[in-house]
């Protein structure tokens, strides 16, 4: 048996989430152990012997025996087995144990790291060191039960440690560090501790953990499923400092998540969790924020959502999953056009055109189409694509929608309401905006078939005067009875 047998195991790790294609629950039985703050089952050592013996005593065809091993290989493997037994019980988590196992962790990545640079080109010299590593990175997320502990992370330089792993030679310990970090940064353990959690998200982003984390995503291949896990934790620690600090979306976006994101998006791959995750997190990273706005603008991010947006303009999503990635592309495309400099390149990438299609088809994407039309219509700086909409016949489809409410709304989760206060919005933008021979089509359309369209104006207008008065009398008996 040649040692690289030895070496060709792949660390196991634990994804605290599962993603949406396992069903969000593991499904392998006692051989799958993806999950959790701790493993449950067999030990790490266990499971990576078990593996060994299958490579090396029972895998290959014909049965290579153990007495056949060298002597080497047999100490390594009874080193293991010796480790194994001598594991003591687990100790209390506080802050003594705490210290002692990241005083461990520095000591073997600092082990780890020697002898990488001494033996780069034998990897039986660093194997044993590799193991030991993964194995402490693997009890530290015990520290996650403890936020109020987080600062020691800090203090002792684990922080910078961990983060330096990111960029390790074997992915399997960047993924790892990744799968520790998701823990750490738990959105509910976050809020357990204010106090650690400021500490530890301070340290992370003082470390530029976004910029390595992007670095890090950027070499993994996502035909791996541990792998395609790795980069669905990594997003998972983007949304939840996000989350935990609104304002670090800036920063994240100008640290290459933002070009990661968009070329993720568009890649020709199947439909899965990361891409739907993709989505999630650059509709949250735009939100309210002219500045992560702008860059995308920058980056022809405005065509690359229209071009994934244009897949749904004569076909329904086929899943839920991807009924919810198209509305968040929506929605990310509506926050771009809150910044009137996108409003341009929409009207360049011709996106009303697309927007006036989508109405007409009678597609799931028509009540966002309508949503995105309202934002880029709205105001002053919405005159060009007002005017535009006129040119490419758009009131011959948004006078119809006016008139009667589609009855096919509640798969698309919108409400009537939604649906008439953006037909109504996008006609007074349209009223403002319009100038000329365009503001003359638009009137004549109020005179058409006797009136009708007025007639349907003053309904609405009555429907909701009446909505407004019974508020009003609420709002006054609520202030006689404080």
């Amino acid at each position: 048996m040649d040692v690289g047998e030895l070496l060709s195991y792949q660390p196991d790790r634990g994804a605290k989430r599962p993603r949406e294609e396992d069903g969000g629950a593991a499904a392998g039985g006692e051989d799958d152990f993806r999950g959790g703050k701790q493993q449950k089952g067999l030990g790490a050592r266990e499971r990576e012997l078990a593996r060994y013996r299958e490579a090396g005593v029972g895998g290959a065809e014909g049965g290579v025996e153990m007495e056949e091993l060298t002597e080497d290989k047999k100490m390594i493997l009874e080193k293991l087995m010796d480790q194994d037994e001598e594991e003591p019980e687990a100790e209390p988590v506080d802050e003594s144990s705490v210290k002692k196992m990241i005083l461990t962790f520095e000591k073997r990545s600092y082990k780890n790291q020697e002898l990488r640079i001494k033996f780069p080109d034998n990897p039986e010299k660093f194997m044993e060191s590799e193991l030991d590593l993964n194995d402490i990175i693997q009890e530290m997320h015990v520290i996650a039960t403890m936020p109020d502990l987080y600062h020691l992370l800090v203090e002792l330089n684990a922080v910078h440690s961990l983060l330096g792993l990111l960029s390790h030679e074997n992915t399997d310990v960047a993924i790892a560090v990744v799968d520790l970090l998701q823990e750490l940064t738990d959105i509910d353990t976050l809020h357990e501790s204010e106090e650690g959690a400021e500490v530890l998200i301070d340290a992370l982003l003082e470390g530029h953990v976004v910029a390595l984390l992007v670095q890090n995503m950027e070499r993994l291949d996502e035909q791996v499923k541990e792998e395609a896990d790795g980069v669905y934790n990594t997003l998972a620690i983007i949304e939840n400092m996000a989350e935990f600090r609104p304002g670090l979306c800036t920063e994240a976006a100008q640290q290459g998540l933002m070009q990661w994101l968009l070329k993720r998006i568009k890649a020709k791959m199947p439909f899965d969790a990361n891409k739907l995750y993709c989505s999630e997190i650059l509709a949250i990273l735009l939100q309210n924020n002219d500045n992560t706005s702008e860059l995308l603008g920058e980056m022809d991010g405005i065509d690359v959502l229209l071009q994934q947006l244009s897949v749904f303009k004569r076909h329904n999503p086929s899943t839920a999953e991807e009924q919810e990635m198209m509305e968040n592309l929506f929605d990310a495309l509506c926050s771009c056009l809150m910044l009137s400099s996108n409003r341009d390149r929409f009207l360049k990438g011709e996106g009303l055109q697309l927007m006036n299609l989508m109405l007409r088809e009678k597609k799931m994407s028509r009540t966002s189409a309508l949503k995105v039309l309202d934002y880029g219509m709205i105001g002053a700086e919405g005159a060009d694509n007002c005017h535009k909409f006129v040119d490419i016949l758009g009131l011959r489809t948004i006078f119809p929608l006016f008139m009667k409410t589609p009855k096919k709304m509640k798969k698309t989760r919108a409400s009537e309401k939604e649906h008439e206060e953006h037909v109504c919005s996008i006609i007074a933008s349209m009223l403002r905006n319009l100038k000329s021979q365009q503001r003359s089509r638009l009137l004549s359309k109020f005179t058409e078939n006797d009136c009708e369209k007025v007639d349907r104006l003053m309904e609405l207008h009555f429907k909701y005067l009446e909505a407004v008065q019974q508020a009003d009398k609420r709002i006054e008996g609520e202030k006689h009875v404080t």
